[in-house]
C-alpha cells in the first residue's frame, strides 16, 4: 500500500505580523506545517503500518520570497519524515509564487506523476492560512480519480477505501475504489510526535528538489492574482447586560439576541 501525502508550508498564524495598516507582512511570517496535513501524515503513516508499502509526501512551496522560504519549506518536510514518512519531494519555481488552489493542485498532480503511481493520495481538509478546501478535490480532478473530503475514519482492503465523512450535522460512510484522493479532518487521529532519534534520522532520508521544468508542467498565466492581504478587524460592541436576577439578565441576553437576528 503505497501512500502520497500532501503537506503545505503554511504561514503560521500563530505569528501573524502586520502593519499599522492592517496589511499582513507576509515575508515576516514563518512557515509551518498545515495543522490538517499533520494528521494526513499520521494517517498515511498508520495505513503504511497495517498494510505495509511506503509513504512518500510532497510538498509545492507557495509563499515566498522563494530564496528565503526553500529552507523553511524543506523543514516542514522534515518533520514529515520525522513522523514516518519514507522520503519527499519538494516542487520550487518562482511561477507557483504566489500560489492558488489551481495550480498547486495541478503541479502537485505533475510532481506524483513524475515520482510514480500510488494506492491512497492523503491531504488535510484545508490549509490553515489561506483554507481553500479546494486542493484534494481539484487533485482528484488532475488525476482523473475519484475525490473524498472531510474523513474522519478510514479503513483499507481489497482495493477499497470505507471512508467515515465528518458533515455539518451527520456522519456519511461512503465506499470508494482505489486509487483515490481523500482529504482528512482533525479529528481522524492525534498526530505522533517525533523522538529526537527519529528527527536525526530524517536528515538521511532523501528530500528531493524538482523544478516546474522536472515535472513538465506550466501554469497559465492571470489564473490568481494576488494583490493585497490585510488582517480582517472585528470589533465588538461590548453590550453590559445587567439585572436583579439570573431570570431578569436572562431575558435581556434573549431580547437582546432576537434584535440582533441571532435567535429567532
Amino acid at each position: 500500500m503505497n501512500v502520497a501525502v500532501f503537506v503545505k508550508a503554511s504561514l503560521d498564524p500563530n505569528m501573524l505580523r502586520v502593519d499599522s495598516s492592517g496589511k499582513i507582512l507576509v515575508e515576516d511570517i514563518p512557515l509551518a506545517i498545515s495543522e490538517y496535513d499533520r494528521n494526513a501524515v499520521e494517517e498515511a503513516i498508520r495505513i503504511k503500518e497495517k498494510h505495509g508499502g511506503k509513504v512518500v509526501a510532497f510538498s509545492v512551496l507557495t509563499w515566498g520570497p522563494l530564496q528565503k522560504r526553500v529552507r523553511e519549506a524543506e523543514q516542514v518536510l522534515r518533520e514529515a519524515l520525522a513522523m514516518g514518512a519514507d522520503e519527499a519531494y519538494l516542487l520550487v519555481d518562482e511561477a507557483l509564487i504566489p500560489g492558488n488552489p489551481y495550480t498547486t493542485a495541478e503541479a502537485l498532480a505533475a510532481m506524483v506523476r513524475k515520482v510514480g503511481q500510488f494506492d491512497l493520495y492523503l491531504t488535510g481538509e484545508g490549509s490553515m492560512d489561506t483554507l481553500s478546501f479546494q486542493v484534494a478535490a481539484r487533485l482528484g480532478e488532475a488525476l482523473g480519480i475519484p475525490a473524498v473530503s472531510y474523513a474522519r475514519a478510514i479503513e483499507v482492503a481489497d482495493g477499497k477505501a470505507r471512508v467515515t465523512r465528518d458533515l455539518e450535522e451527520h456522519l456519511e460512510t461512503v465506499e470508494v475504489s482505489l486509487p483515490a484522493v481523500i482529504s482528512v479532518t482533525g479529528e481522524i487521529n492525534k498526530p505522533r510526535l517525533p523522538t529526537l532519534l527519529q528527527i536525526r534520522r530524517a536528515f538521511a532520508k532523501p528530500l528531493n528538489k524538482l523544478s516546474l521544468a522536472d515535472v513538465g508542467y506550466t501554469p497559465p498565466s492571470g489564473v490568481v492574482e494576488i494583490r493585497d492581504l490585510k488582517l480582517l478587524a472585528v470589533s465588538r460592541k461590548n453590550i453590559m447586560v445587567e439585572g436583579s436576577s439570573l431570570e431578569e439578565i436572562a431575558s435581556k441576553l434573549v431580547d437582546l439576541l432576537v434584535k440582533e437576528g441571532i435567535v429567532k
